[in-house]
């Protein structure tokens, strides 16, 4: 980011009595973001303090009185990009070994992306009842099949769009257009933060790369920016770049710089009261400057015993990437952050490392499930064991499925199915070893008690003591909200 700046009145080479040039001495004050950080905090401008405090919208102040008793404090939402198959993983089909091979009729219009609908396939994966509520888990997923009594599925999901970008967008924020802001960031905007020292809404993409449609997934919309998401590197040792300052920064250079840029930073936002992005980017100062403490501490996992090490599979070369987001999530919840949004699967393109199964589906979900299955169960079962699965909300959830017929005739491969999908939630709130509605014999339609992503998020919202009819911004003369005008919340997940 780079901004310009204009001379100062007095002289246009140096600043104030020539101790130095004024080049060199903007370089060296900006040379960490610490210096930046803690220019702003020395003096907040009302504007800051007041966004900070109350969170200032165009139509006024929100309070931050809940519209329910919440049940939930805080999330985890598991992203798994590329479309999961259902009739692979948790929705078992038997009838799918009798139709093996035979075309697939009486469906109607053919929903997959390609357009290539080939015969039945069954699935290549062994099934088997597990825990004591029963539930069918495929072979695919050994370690999520025993946590499957504290988990609530819902089988019956229906997603708009058969292409992974707007289907990702609306998964995650409601619409499948972009410019719309996210779950995480209406949480952020409805609830607020619990800890000032860390981000309210952190975002850990997949160390491979990034989901289809990128950061517009954690974007903040129309909402004011600094209610989107905090992404860490999870690719890089240092999870958030130029957070220290060098140590060849003098303090006194360092108290100079934060002086100066203090008073730039109040002029210019006195002068666009407006301007929203410049607020949320002083905010973002600040927060640097208290997370120079925060930060090391909560992604330090060296510390953590070797026993909770090895159960998120941080010894194992296929597991670590993923499994450190996860135990980092863990860390980051226990330490007062709001929503934690864990990316698995990215680089849309070839090679796929995602859950985007065409050519070859038990390849593919083969290698996506040795990456999540391990991680994301243990994640449970370290909220389950440290107390925090009774306040806090977990939730697993994909674009769409796939469909039970393949890909072209005699291929080894599924499209895209946005007509069934399962996800499902655990945690603070929701019924325990519960499934919820039905597919028809083969995993095509919903046969029972649909429920689409608006119904989904009205949910979520309900569980944090959010009305999700009463949760809006007022944006070009309409008062949004993240299930638009739709939605309602699936009263029978809840405990």
């Amino acid at each position: 980011m780079t901004e310009t700046l204009k001379p100062h009145p007095r002289s246009a080479a140096t600043d104030g009595d020539d101790v130095m040039p004024r080049r060199h001495f903007l370089w060296t004050a900006a040379g960490g973001i610490g210096g930046i950080a803690l220019a702003s905090m020395l003096q907040r401008d009302a504007i800051g303090a007041e966004v900070a405090k109350h969170r200032v919208t165009p139509g006024g102040i929100i309070p931050k009185t809940l519209h329910l008793a919440p049940r939930a404090k805080r999330v985890v939402q598991i992203f798994c990009a590329g479309g999961v198959s259902h009739i692979d993983t948790f929705d078992y089909k038997p009838e799918l070994a009798r139709f093996d091979g035979k075309p697939l009729s009486g469906k109607g219009e053919n929903k997959g992306f390609f357009g290539q609908p080939g015969n039945v396939m069954k699935s290549p994966y062994e099934f088997r009842r597990r825990g004591q509520s029963g539930h069918w888990v495929s072979s695919v997923l050994p370690h999520l099949a025993g946590c499957v009594d504290d988990l609530c599925f819902i089988h019956s999901m229906v997603a708009r769009s058969n292409n992974h970008t707007p289907a990702s967008f609306q998964m995650n924020t409601g619409f499948t257009m972009n410019g719309f802001p996210c779950m995480g960031a209406w949480l952020n905007y409805g609830l607020g933060t619990e800890n000032e020292n860390l981000p309210a809404f952190v975002v850990l993409p997949d160390s491979r790369g990034l989901p289809a449609g990128g950061s517009i997934n954690w974007t903040a919309g129309f909402l004011p920016a600094n209610y989107q998401g905090v992404a860490f590197r999870t690719s890089a040792s240092e999870p958030i770049p130029d957070l220290n300052t060098p140590s060849s920064i003098s303090t006194q250079a360092r108290q100079t710089g934060m002086n100066f840029l203090e008073r730039m930073n109040r002029e210019f936002a006195e002068a666009n009261a407006g301007d929203s992005a410049f607020t949320a980017r002083l905010r973002s100062y600040e927060l640097a400057a208290r997370m120079q403490m925060s930060v090391p501490d909560a992604t330090e996992l060296s510390g953590e015993p070797e026993s909770t090490r090895r159960a998120y599979g941080l010894e194992d070369e296929q597991t670590k990437g993923f499994g450190r987001n996860c135990l980092l999530a863990r860390r980051l919840l226990e330490r007062g952050v709001r929503v934690v949004q864990l990316f698995n699967g990215g680089s849309f393109g070839s090679p796929r490392i995602n859950w985007d199964g065409h050519e070859n589906l038990k390849e593919n979900h083969d290698n996506q499930a040795a990456v999540m299955d391990r991680p994301v169960a243990a994640l449970i079962q370290d909220l389950k064991q440290r107390g925090m699965l009774e306040d806090t909300l977990v939730i697993w959830s994909t674009e769409f499925g796939r469909s039970p017929a393949t890909q072209g005739l005699g291929a080894p491969g599924r499209d895209h199915h946005p007509d069934a999908f399962t996800c499902f939630l655990a945690g603070a709130g929701v019924k325990k070893g519960f499934s919820y509605g039905s597919t028809d014999e083969v995993g095509y339609f919903v046969s029972e008690n649909p429920v689409t992503i608006y119904d989904f998020h009205a949910t979520i919202l309900h569980l944090l003591g959010i009305d999700h009819e009463k949760l809006t911004f007022y944006h070009n003369g309409i008062n949004r909200r993240l299930t638009d005008v739709h939605g309602h919340v699936v009263t029978p997940l809840l405990a």
